[in-house]
């Protein structure tokens, strides 16, 4: 068996740094989305029902309960939050003592708090009664229920994804850190019997994410999907391109089509392969995965999702393949019995097969066919909807028995690893351990068995009522979510954009510019990732529909005509960029566009068409906005809660954000990627140099030389140099 440390610890050290990206891209934009000046003023959050601490804290898991003890407003408690969360993270990526499970709390708790919170905005008004579905090709409900207005900025799936991801890092990061010279002897040597069953729950996850996202496209009925003509408007239609969307997108349709096949096949038919016993088939079905991933990155700006993904896949590792030597297996020939050879036989014969029978249903259920004139490979679906759902019904029960399967053995291999352990004391404790591991392991399991099942309701009906009882009481915490990504296309007929526009004298009106969604026509698409532009993406999804779809729109309009800074933030950064930086406009209207990528040879990315009016013109104090800000409960007028200015945590905030605002938001996460590259590149001379350094150096006395052979102890001690500074190899013994 191979084993898994250092995959863990690659996970461990990526979910650190998505956390860092999360918190510092939130942090940015506080101000403008939950500041008392911003679009949903965070001073309605958290209003007390009167009800008991502990239950309040249950009920609503969030640390901003706290916040009034520190002095602190809640957009004040959010932005320490945010800011602690982001510290902590980059500990955590850069130190390894910091990977420990108290760290991974604090962080999914922040986290928590942060979403928690978001998603209770405006719940407690009476005033507010208007829900609505947000339901489209790439964010979906994530279990069918209905948003409320200040949910609308934190109610992504890759909120709830790493809310998820970071609860089980909690569970698989290491009480105790091992010595690097410990931990490279490799096998399962120092093994403690529990370290591999929550690092099975990451490669579940994996598997419902990718499953999920596969099923929901074909469940959807999308007619493109099922004419597998998707990516011919995608690359076009997506929240925030890149330049290479462009390129990407004047690609030839055959192209396209296949594409959507490969898709098909990476996100069904691969998962299964997570938990296949030939490693060879895992290793094939995690770079399969990640090319997937790492086209989206290029083509698409969908900030941490992907990276967290990319995250999830290093459950598919083993140590053994991230210490593999380049060419070592070619020279490297160890004799085996014959059982051995003929087990080694068999397998090669099965994964074969496998590849065979991918082979052969790619071809036979897509209708692929090599058109040898043009140069191209023709497809097409040859099964139709009701034999899919069939299908589904039918393996849907079964992968989650694969599942249990699965879990099963991980649990008899840590039975029989505890059987290994030598010494009473020391066998209790791991008895201890991998008793509580194993029941949180099954625990979770159970619960995220409910979200799975929604991809198929008979198998969900199905389910044994004490799943459906555990993931009911712990819900709330979201602990395991349903997923379905890029589930319907949208804008068929062109990309719906809304354009918001402003006025002096309403009849002169002046465009206003955001950072990264579409607007000028002449403007590149920007690449902006791992930052999440929370108010842009919002403004994609309000031109899906009419504006009293996005109550928050509303409220956009007022602090515009209000002239506050915080929101301005939010659509330039260089203040002096909004063209009315100087005085607010007097009216302000929003039309609704529909954009087009430019064809080649044209001096501009996009073109354009104007639709229709999206919101009509209003100002201050026009009875329209009054009446639309009562109807959504907009109008807070409960003066806000005094605090003190002059503490000092308060002082320290205001004194951060001064320092911080000036840089724009992807500028901000690059740099501290940068940073953490350049302490990385430092650790790194750091321990060559301390490996290099010759016994004098380390205070040892040293070793008189033998005379004779001295070219080959030469060429020994050369090996053993290089075996010793390899932090994931055992050293070799010499007799």
């Amino acid at each position: 068996m191979a084993g898994s440390r250092l995959p863990r610890q690659l996970f461990l050290q990526g979910v650190a740094g998505v956390f860092m990206f999360a918190f510092a891209s939130l942090y940015t934009q506080i101000p403008g989305l939950y500041g008392p000046e911003g679009i949903l003023p965070a001073r309605r959050m958290l209003r007390p029902q009167g009800k008991g601490h502990w239950q309040q804290l249950w009920e609503t898991p969030t640390l901003l309960w706290e916040a009034p003890r520190l002095g602190l407003d809640t957009a004040q408690g959010l932005e320490l939050l945010s800011l602690l969360g982001t510290v902590l993270a980059l500990g955590a990526l850069l130190l390894r003592p910091l990977r420990h499970p108290l760290v991974y709390l604090l962080l999914w708790a922040a986290y928590l708090s942060a979403c928690q919170a978001s998603r209770t905005l405006i719940s407690s008004s009476p005033s507010h009664s208007h829900l609505y579905l947000l339901e489209d090709r790439h964010i979906c409900p994530l279990t069918a229920l209905s948003l409320q207005v200040g949910q609308v900025f934190f109610y992504f799936q890759w909120d709830s994804l790493l809310l998820e991801t970071g609860f089980l890092a909690v569970l698989v990061a290491p009480l105790r850190q091992f010595p690097n010279r410990k931990q490279a002897q490799g096998g399962l040597t120092g093994a403690l019997p529990h370290e591999g069953l929550p690092f099975w729950l990451v490669r579940w996850l994996l598997f419902r994410l990718m499953f999920a996202s596969g099923v929901v496209k074909l469940t959807s009925r999308c007619p493109t999907w099922w004419g597998l003509t998707a990516l011919t408007y995608h690359y076009e239609t997506q929240c925030l391109p890149t330049p290479a969307a462009w390129l990407a997108h004047h690609l030839p349709v055959w192209l396209h089509k296949l594409s959507v096949v490969a898709t098909f096949l990476i996100e069904i038919a691969v998962p299964p392969l997570f938990f296949a016993p030939i490693r060879r088939l895992r290793l094939a079905a995690f770079y399969a995965q990640v090319l997937l991933q790492v086209l989206i990155i290029i083509t698409g700006n969908y900030n941490f999702f992907n990276l967290l993904t990319l995250v999830l896949t290093t459950a598919l590792l083993d140590d053994q393949h991230l210490t593999a030597e380049p060419g070592l297996g070619r020279y490297k020939k160890t004799p085996t019995s014959w059982p051995k050879a003929l087990l080694t036989t068999l397998s090669l014969l099965l994964e074969l097969a496998v590849y065979g029978l991918l082979a052969y249903g790619t071809v036979h259920y897509f209708g692929l066919e090599v058109d040898w004139q043009e140069h191209a490979i023709h497809s097409r679906t040859t099964f139709t909807f009701h034999q899919f759902s069939q299908w589904l019904k039918t393996v849907t029960l079964p992968t989650v028995w694969l599942g249990v399967a699965s879990l099963a053995w991980e649990l008899l291999t840590a039975l029989w690893r505890w059987t290994q352990v030598r010494g009473w004391l020391p066998k209790l404790r791991a008895a201890i351990q991998l008793s509580i591991l194993g029941a949180a392991t099954v625990a979770l399991f159970l619960i995220s068995l409910v979200p799975y099942s929604y991809v198929e309701p008979e198998t969900h009906g199905r389910l044994w009522t004490g799943a459906h009882r555990l993931s009911g009481a712990v819900g709330h915490l979201q602990l395991a979510n349903s997923y379905g990504l890029f589930r319907r296309m949208t804008g068929l007929g062109g990309r719906p954009e809304v354009v918001l526009e402003g006025s002096y004298n309403g009849h002169h009106w002046t465009e206003i510019e955001f950072m990264y969604k579409p607007g000028n026509v002449s403007r590149p698409p920007p690449v902006v990732v791992p930052h999440q532009p929370r108010l842009d993406w919002q403004m994609w999804f309000a031109a899906l529909g009419p504006h009293t779809h996005s109550p928050w729109f509303t409220s956009l309009v007022l602090r515009l005509l209000q002239g506050k800074e915080p929101v301005i933030h939010l659509i330039q950064n260089n203040i002096t960029r909004y063209p009315f930086h100087k005085q607010p406009p007097a009216y302000i209207r929003a039309q609704r566009y529909k954009y087009w990528f430019s064809q080649p040879g044209e001096q501009r990315w996009w073109r354009r068409q104007w639709v229709e009016e999206f919101f009509p013109p209003v100002s201050l104090g026009d009875p329209a906005l009054e009446t639309l800000l009562r109807q959504f409960g907009l109008q807070d007028k409960s003066p806000p809660r005094a605090r003190n200015p002059r503490s000092a945590l308060v002082q320290a905030l205001h004194w951060v954000r001064t320092q911080l605002s000036p840089i724009e938001p992807p500028t901000l996460l690059w740099g501290l990627l940068g940073a953490v590259g350049a302490v990385r590149v430092m650790q790194a001379l750091l321990v060559s140099r301390s490996l290099r350094s010759s016994p004098q150096d380390r205070g040892e006395k040293p070793k008189p030389a033998l005379k004779k052979n001295s070219g080959a102890a030469s060429e020994q001690a050369s090996r053993a140099t290089d075996n010793f500074s390899s932090s994931s190899r055992p050293a070799r013994q010499k007799k």
